[in-house]
């Protein structure tokens, strides 16, 4: 049985992702959707609102779980048991970090291979920091994320502006 790791911070999860998950699945046996805890980044969404959106997007797939992590991917890969890890690459740029990681955790676990997908064209230049950008703007993010995490970032986005404002006019 092939189990795989699909890392990611996932905030909010996008269509770019959602290719690379519905693409890898298929490649699988077992898929698990890693979401990190960085503690050095401030995300928009909480580990538990990530997941549970991650969740709800990647229901259809019979195959896909989700499970939070800290740490090193490594670590994570070997806990899970898990042989292959699936990094997505949108251009060149990409290439060179990825391939970094991969060397490294191929010293650290020999046994764990790292599989790398190009995205689909369309999404080549697609992130979720471009996303909560756009969506801080007001403007539609429609094209980018699927209607539930649209909902969701607009929510996070309104009460996150509201509370700027409040402290603005507090002062």
């Amino acid at each position: 049985m092939t189990r795989a790791i699909y890392p990611g911070s996932f905030d909010p999860i996008t269509n770019g992702h959602m290719d690379i998950i519905e693409r890898s699945s298929k490649m699988v046996d077992e898929l698990i959707i890693g979401v990190l805890i960085n503690h050095s980044k401030s995300p928009l969404f909480t580990i538990e609102e990530r997941t549970d959106m991650i969740r709800k997007v990647t229901e259809h797939l019979g195959n896909v779980s989700v499970k939070a992590f800290d740490g090193l991917l490594i670590d994570f890969a070997k806990n899970c048991g898990a042989s292959v890890i699936v990094r997505g690459l949108r251009a060149v740029t990409d290439f060179e970090y990825e391939l970094q990681m991969a060397q490294t955790n191929r010293v650290l676990a020999p046994n764990v291979d790292t599989v790398f997908l190009t995205t689909n064209l369309k999404y080549s230049y697609l992130s979720s920091s471009i996303v909560k950008e756009i969506a801080g703007f007001g403007g539609d993010i429609s094209e980018f994320v699927s209607p539930y995490i649209e909902k969701k970032v607009k929510e996070k986005v309104k009460g996150k502006n509201s509370d700027e404002q409040d402290r603005t006019i507090n002062k």
